[in-house]
């Protein structure tokens, strides 16, 4: 625990100073922290089998390439050239041609490539578009999370009864999972109605702030089943009683993801 504790008060030193600042140091952190996202994904995988080296080089430096795309954009919408989607995908199939032995590389490869660097070049991205476009987005984005998560493990602690998924992780309770729900709400829907928005109808704030509390314990869940099945307790240890960065932005990369979708709504 006390490991735990350290190696979370050290990501809030390091973390919220660059949030603040924003900008390219900003954009830096967060595309690192899509390589290293990409790295645990591709490390889950080898415990199967192995990807080609240069095939994983060429994957990183994809996710760079996506992370970093408009990354000093300050409006809220996402862009990118349809011309670098479509050659993500030929570059990772087409490798197969020329990689002939399918014990190296196959299609659930280039697949799994193609999925895992769209995923994390394009979440990371979208929450460097985010600060750009306003800071207290990212505040609100980050309150629905943090919140929900840590209500979520109370909840579940003293009055958690009913399994939520036992199959995929068997300490969430369906308690849980609505204790996180409604204080998560109710925290950042406060945050979004007193710093953001006081003219926006409190019915649809609150609305669309437990969708996207409910969708970060769906990614939750998600990654949590991504582990299951690759038969792991955590994504990586790269950071000390936590495990590695999926482990901390599971639920955030989801909610992201959503908020651009209902973003226009609010």
């Amino acid at each position: 625990m006390k490991i735990r504790i350290l190696s979370a008060i050290a990501m809030i030193v390091i973390a919220v100073p660059l949030l603040i600042m924003g900008g390219e140091i900003f954009a830096v952190f967060m595309t690192i922290l899509a390589i290293a996202g990409l790295y645990e994904l591709i490390h889950i995988r080898e415990t199967e089998r192995k990807f080609p080296f240069l095939m994983k080089v060429f994957a990183y430096l994809l996710v760079i390439f996506l992370a970093m795309n408009n990354f000093d954009s300050i409006e809220f919408v996402y862009n990118v050239d349809y011309r670098v989607m479509s050659f993500v995908i030929f570059a990772f199939l087409a490798s197969m041609v020329f990689i002939k032995d399918r014990d190296k590389y196959n299609l659930m490869d280039a697949l799994f490539l193609i999925g895992s660097v769209f995923f994390m070049g394009l979440s990371f991205n979208l929450m460097i578009i985010t600060r750009n476009f306003d800071m207290k987005y990212i505040i609100y984005l980050l309150l629905i999370t943090t919140m929900t998560d840590t209500f979520a493990l109370f909840t579940g602690m003293f009055i958690g009864k009913n399994k939520l998924a036992p199959s995929i992780s068997p300490k969430k309770t369906i308690e849980g999972f609505i204790g996180g729900a409604l204080m998560g709400t109710f925290i950042a829907t406060a945050f979004y109605v007193t710093v953001i928005n006081q003219s926006m109808p409190l019915v649809l704030i609150i609305f669309v702030t437990l969708l996207l509390s409910c969708v970060g314990q769906l990614g939750d869940l998600v990654f949590s089943f991504v582990k299951r099945e690759y038969g792991k307790k955590d994504f990586s240890n790269l950071i000390p009683g936590h495990g590695g960065i999926l482990d901390r932005f599971d639920s955030l990369i989801f909610v992201v993801l959503a908020f651009i979708l209902v973003h226009s709504i609010i």
